[in-house]
């Protein structure tokens, strides 16, 4: 079989970009040269990688199955390229990593300093989204690894629980509800909350904390990060349940108090996500062993 590394970047640039005219853009290559290496390769498997539904060309269960083979055969070469590169001194191709707001911007920059101090130097590729947006990155093979804080719903994904998290309810110094004593449900259900937007980890789990307690969070807000929400709770706009972890700075400063609330206390769950058919290399198995053991 002369299967070649050429015919294994059209298929993935096609798999990206949904046909061969805009996959040969992507390469630098004729659509009618894309379409024959295309072509080469299926006949090569026997086997029809794509389902061709209108322009567009959609991976097929053949297709799914070659993805992930393919995503790793294209990172080792391109991890050879740049190790023989211009005789400089190489620096391994980083990982590509997904990590919903809280991980990506509070623990996981402490996770990869760790990681290089044992492993070496490397160039990780970070993308940072809510935890649906990290998931589905993870299922497309776009990321080799997600770090969510919520519920993972996509299929086709291996989901490990990996830390608790401790959330609190905040508010300014100055807010009707801070200073009051211990707040029991009734007075919390009159507030006004700020939330995440739908599809967040932290908004799941603030509405699966909460709603079984006060039925309904009257929205006094709705952010794309838990950054913008803590400094609306700070300037007053509302109250906040969020991670101790994102609020500790502003709590030290005086600048957001907890309440004290007649809540059962309020934990939810990060989790360490990859593709069930992603092959785990061995910079791969030893990134998710040092987030195993962060924080341990």
């Amino acid at each position: 079989m002369a299967l070649t590394l050429r015919q294994l970047q059209i298929f993935l640039a096609v798999a990206d970009h949904g046909s061969t005219a805009a996959a040969a853009d992507a390469v630098a290559l004729s659509q009618s040269a894309a379409s024959a290496a295309l072509n080469e390769l299926e006949s090569l498997l026997g086997a029809q990688l794509f389902d061709r539904v209108g322009r567009r060309l959609v991976l097929n269960d053949n297709g799914r199955l070659l993805l992930p083979q393919a995503r790793h055969m294209g990172d080792a070469a391109a991890s050879i390229e740049r190790q023989f590169a211009g005789g400089a001194p190489a620096v391994p191709v980083g990982l590509r990593i997904g990590a919903s707001t809280t991980i990506g911007s509070y623990l996981l920059p402490a996770i990869l300093a760790g990681f290089a101090r044992r492993h070496g130097r490397s160039t990780p590729q970070v993308s940072i989204a809510n935890t649906a947006a990290v998931a589905a990155a993870v299922a497309e093979f776009r990321v080799d690894l997600g770090l969510i804080e919520g519920p993972c719903h996509q299929p086709g994904l291996h989901v490990e629980p990996w830390l608790s998290d401790r959330m609190i309810v905040v508010a300014a110094p100055g807010h009707a509800l801070a200073g009051g004593g211990k707040l029991a449900p009734a007075a919390l259900r009159g507030a006004g909350w700020l939330l995440r937007e739908s599809g967040s980890g932290t908004r799941e789990a603030v509405e699966h904390a909460l709603v079984p307690h006060l039925h309904y969070l009257h929205p006094a807000g709705e952010f794309s990060n838990s950054e913008a929400i803590k400094y609306a709770a700070a300037a007053g706009l509302g109250i906040a349940c969020l991670s101790r972890v994102v609020v500790a700075d502003l709590l030290a400063g005086g600048q957001l108090v907890e309440l004290d609330t007649a809540l059962p206390p309020l934990q939810r769950h990060f989790y360490l996500i990859h593709h069930e058919r992603k092959m785990l290399s061995p910079r791969l198995a030893a990134f998710l062993q040092t987030c195993r053991e962060y924080g341990g």
